[in-house]
């Protein structure tokens, strides 16, 4: 009954993290559709990420002791009018409200989610569980932006986001008729929630977040004109490419969940960080060889995907009783940290002239973040050693 619970949740995550990644992949339908600027569209993607990032940590916390079955149906109902929202813009500042509605249901559903996996399996299978759920978002960028651009070449873009509702729907009846009453979280004074924020512990384990965010940002945003600019592959390889790449972010994902429940959320971590600076760093130097350079970004994305339950897990083992508000402050923290490297890898490519040393640029900002989770681990051990037996 559980297993089958987080399947039908990660379908959710699947359908949510769709309606967020697949924008970015028919901007300039919607741009030529809307008769708006590029630019003015590619504010359909902040306006999200800000929606995301603020207000999702203020509906979890106001939520947070409500059953958490209440708050998935409630965010999943909200998630589908915004989709029908979308569905029926016909101008660019509706579809702009329908961003900010989609955002706050999905934040609010993906963090929901997490906090439920928690308390539906024991604790030696959480590594697993959370990996199930990663593995609903990697797969939206596997299957769910590929399926949207060709639902956009076939009928037209809204049709996305009614096929999203209309899904969206279906899994809400799953979860009402399916998913087991689930306690929200202990009545915790708002106050003494945020007190989790004066934790070392916790906040160098956001500050790995945001590094580790940016420097997958400074790269990856600029993924595209590295493999064109740099490797010199073309231009009708890149779909290929980036779906191998995709199916090893998935594989990560559950290699990575079946770590933690076999090593431990902060082996993996360092481990897979340590991987992934590598991998980044390796890269400019061998771009002379395109198979040595696409075998180098996969190994990224693999360690990247892989990191992603453990980091997720960790912040539930360290923080049981304000768990939903700080895996939603981490949600936030990795939009910013998107934004941030998304900047910071512009300013360097006009400064150079290139997209060839992001990778060196991001490596370096991946091992800020390792030196974050090393200060979180260590600080983590004494409280450990220190607390009464």
């Amino acid at each position: 009954m559980n297993r089958l619970s987080i399947y039908i949740l990660a379908l959710g995550v699947f359908l949510t993290a769709t309606s967020e990644l697949v924008v970015a992949g028919i901007l300039k339908v919607i741009a030529e559709d809307l008769n708006i600027s590029i630019a003015v569209a590619g504010q359909l993607i902040t306006a999200y990420s800000l929606a995301f990032a603020i207000g999702t940590p203020i509906v979890v916390s106001l939520t947070s002791r409500m059953g958490r079955r209440k708050v998935l149906l409630g965010s999943m109902f909200v998630f589908i009018l915004g989709c029908l929202a979308s569905f029926g813009s016909s101008e660019i500042s509706v579809l702009m409200v329908s961003r900010i509605i989609l955002g706050v249901s999905a934040g609010v559903y993906l963090v929901v989610v997490f906090g439920a996996v928690a308390k539906l399996v024991p604790a030696e299978k959480l590594g697993s569980a959370i990996g199930t759920i990663v593995l609903g978002f990697s797969s939206a960028m596997i299957l769910g932006v590929p399926i949207g651009i060709a639902i956009t070449n076939w009928w037209s873009w809204q049709a996305i986001f009614i096929i999203l509702g209309l899904f969206s729907l279906l899994i809400t009846f799953v979860i009402f008729r399916l998913l087991p009453e689930i306690e929200g979280d202990a009545p915790v004074p708002f106050r003494q929630q945020f007190k989790v924020l004066g934790s070392l512990v916790i906040v160098s384990g956001l500050f790995l977040t945001f590094f580790r965010e940016s420097g997958n940002s400074i790269l990856f945003t600029y993924l595209t004109p590295f493999l064109q600019d740099v490797l010199h592959l073309k231009a009708s390889n890149i779909s290929i490419v980036m779906l191998a790449f995709g199916i090893f972010g998935a594989v990560g994902s559950r290699l990575g969940g079946y770590g933690v429940d076999r090593w431990g959320a902060a082996r993996v971590i360092t481990q897979s960080i340590i991987v992934h600076a590598a991998a980044l760093a390796l890269l400019p130097i061998m771009s002379g060889s395109l198979i040595m350079s696409l075998v180098l970004i996969a190994l990224m994305v693999f360690s990247m995907f892989v990191t992603g339950p453990a980091i997720q897990t960790y912040f539930i083992q360290q923080a049981t009783q304000s768990s939903n508000l700080v895996l939603s402050l981490n949600t936030s923290i990795i939009h910013l940290g998107l934004a941030v490297g998304a900047g910071a890898g512009g300013v360097m490519a006009n400064a150079t002239s290139t997209v060839y040393y992001h990778p060196w640029m991001a490596s370096i900002v991946i091992v800020l973040g390792l030196a974050a989770a090393l200060v979180s681990f260590s600080t983590g051990k004494k409280v450990h050693s220190y607390s009464p037996q």
